[in-house]
């Protein structure tokens, strides 16, 4: 509150990529993710306006955690053990002009994610995950950050356990000239569809049109048979709602498909 234009995120970036044009996809291959040994979990006072309910819960609280990464879990309270599941709450490129307005010139919001990936806490973007990014900007301009030893499905009281990372690796691999207008992850058992927007239900319509596409194109199937498709084997999650642009996954299991066809299917 006390640096306006700051946000409350470390951030590591903007990192170039070669050769990377509007227009491009960059695929970010998640090799290696190990966090401290401590993180913290909070929601701020009321009177900020932050988190789902602030006005259930007016005071504030941190609270800290000690993190065991033999064991990889945490105790949350003596009798509640969390199992870990690291990954990096943001990571993302420069956004397309007009999406968010600059808080000064080239300078962005690093809070609300939208086409260009950036904050969408997508608790799936573990290691061994992949994000397929649209480029909006030339360099495409990497950066990320938000790092998150685990977190749930909306992180409603606006934060994860908030950590920071040892290592984090990860490959870029550029593609060019392919056609993607939202953010697409896979990891070894599903494809994850994003929907984003400031109304959650609009957001919901987002990514149920968005899956449906991707159904439709990649498994060569009609619209209306990805739409029944969609309603009897894709989960729908809501993946936050707290960074100003609420999101949507839609979670697209690969074991449906037989393998000549999953094989077949790819995001670029």
């Amino acid at each position: 509150m006390d640096n306006p234009g700051r946000g409350p995120q470390s951030i590591i970036g903007p990192i170039a990529v070669n050769n990377a044009e509007p227009g491009d996809v960059l695929e970010v291959r998640h090799k290696r993710i190990r966090p401290y040994e401590w993180g913290a979990t909070f929601n701020n006072p009321s009177t900020v306006g932050t988190g789902l309910l602030p006005q259930d819960y007016p005071q504030g609280q941190v609270k800290y955690v000690d993190l065991d990464l033999g064991a990889m879990t945490s105790k949350f309270l003596p009798n509640i053990t969390i199992p870990l599941r690291p990954f990096q709450g943001t990571l993302g490129v420069a956004p397309p002009d007009g999406y968010f307005p600059p808080l000064s010139p080239g300078v962005t919001n690093a809070v609300p994610p939208g086409p260009h990936a950036g904050n969408l806490d997508l608790s799936e973007l573990t290691e061994g995950s992949t994000l397929y990014i649209p480029v909006w900007k030339p360099g495409a301009l990497i950066y990320t950050g938000d790092s998150h030893a685990v977190q749930g499905d909306g992180e409603i009281c606006l934060t994860a356990i908030e950590t920071r990372m040892k290592e984090l690796q990860i490959q870029v691999v550029l593609h060019k000239r392919k056609d993607l207008g939202w953010p697409v992850a896979e990891t070894d058992k599903h494809w994850i569809v994003m929907g984003l927007d400031k109304d959650l239900n609009a957001a919901m319509i987002l990514a149920a049109r968005n899956a449906i596409k991707f159904l439709a194109v990649q498994a060569k199937i009609s619209e209306l048979d990805a739409y029944a498709l969609c309603s009897i084997a894709v989960s729908f999650r809501v993946t936050q709602v707290v960074d100003i642009v609420r999101g949507v996954h839609a979670l697209i299991p690969k074991n449906i498909f037989a393998g000549e066809l999953r094989q077949q299917m790819k995001v670029v």
